[in-house]
């Protein structure tokens, strides 16, 4: 069975950050000498983000840690609590999925009371009753909408809720899905110097991206179909558990990132995706667009080595990277609005990477 994407929707909060402005914070609270600044300094400007969104304004930032990098006894700055970011999440997340998924709605023709299932995304925030009931109360969706939330997948959760979505809109012709990924990476911003840290407050943002799903079989004009999602992949990479970690601290969520990473993906992503394309019935050159999660410059970079891919093929995933920062799982989603509402061709291939380290892929056709 076909199944059909209908629209993508994508939102960002209110608080543009300049990367320049975001380089200034970093400087003034983490660093505590001219090492410290000049290191910050190069990884801000190789970061490849130009500006980013965020649910707090970056003077929050500074009423959070009023000593800089440490306090008045001294001790690292480890800024506020868990609970303290948690209740961040609580009061912003939800908007902002809001936003998203009003625009999928009204651009999918579907009315918000034939959604018969929802599909949630987030590695950033936990809360309940969370962000899918409130979807349901706040869109009006039917009281019976089936739920299901992919929770602390990392960077590639949105294409695990697309898979869970697929599935969905195979086993009935009746289905109609709505899938929303939501992430405030902002809230958890490092407050002291971490070599590992520092990348995250360099290129994490909060944004949110929603899709609408059904099932083709008995769409009314075949030819008007634009894009068909086939099928999704998943590959773990062998002897790579400390590439990637993601853990919940005291103070914030703690990404891990190995500098090994991007060398890890170059040397083993192409035995695995292209026997998975080739189990398809389609070969690389095949592939007409590529929405590569931006992780990062260099992963971006591992891709195009790995593939063989320029960076002409890769320019969407650059573009929003330096436009929107790393929103984590919804980055890929705004990627796939931006070719899919941009005219691009498929097959088009949605690619991300997260703690296993694992690679997974979406076909659309």
């Amino acid at each position: 069975m076909d199944v059909e994407l209908l629209s993508v929707g994508v939102a960002v909060p209110a608080h543009e950050i300049t990367q320049a402005a975001s380089l200034a914070l970093t400087e003034r609270i983490c660093c505590v000498d001219s090492r410290q600044r000049r290191f910050a300094k190069v990884l801000y400007e190789h970061a490849g983000v130009a500006t980013r969104y965020g649910v707090l304004p970056l003077a929050e930032a500074d009423r959070w840690a009023p000593n800089g990098p440490l306090t008045t006894d001294g001790a690292p700055n480890l800024g506020p609590s868990t609970e303290a970011r948690m209740e961040y999440y609580q009061q912003h997340a939800l908007p902002l999925a809001l936003d998203a998924s009003r625009q999928a709605l009204d651009r999918s023709g579907c009315q918000p009371s034939e959604i018969t299932h929802l599909v949630t995304a987030s590695c950033t925030g936990f809360t309940a009753p969370g962000v899918d009931l409130g979807l349901i109360q706040h869109l009006t969706l039917p009281p019976t909408t089936e739920r299901i939330h992919v929770g602390y997948m990392g960077c590639h959760g949105a294409i695990n809720a697309l898979r869970a979505a697929r599935g969905l809109a195979c086993a009935d012709a009746r289905h109609r899905i709505l899938v929303c990924s939501v992430e405030l990476c902002t809230i958890h911003y490092a407050f002291h110097w971490s070599n590992e840290r520092m990348l995250g407050n360099a290129l994490f943002a909060d944004g949110s991206g929603a899709v609408v799903l059904r099932s083709a079989e008995n769409a009314s004009n075949k030819a008007a179909q634009r894009w068909r999602l086939a099928a999704t992949g998943s590959y773990v990479f062998p002897d790579t558990a400390d590439a990637m970690s993601w853990s919940i601290g005291n103070h914030g969520f703690v990404m891990s990132i190995s500098s090994e990473l991007p060398r890890l993906i170059q040397a083993n992503l192409y035995e695995w995706l292209s026997a998975w394309l080739e189990s398809h019935g389609l070969g690389v050159s095949d592939v007409r667009s590529w929405a590569v999660h931006p992780g990062g410059p260099r992963i971006v970079e591992a891709v195009e080595a790995a593939m063989g891919l320029s960076r002409e093929q890769t320019a969407i995933s650059r573009q929003v990277l330096s436009t929107y920062g790393n929103m984590s799982s919804a980055t890929v989603l705004f990627i796939l609005q931006s070719l899919f509402d941009g005219g691009a061709q498929p097959p088009c291939v949605l690619l991300g990477f997260g703690p296993g380290l694992v690679a997974e892929a979406a076909l659309f056709i």
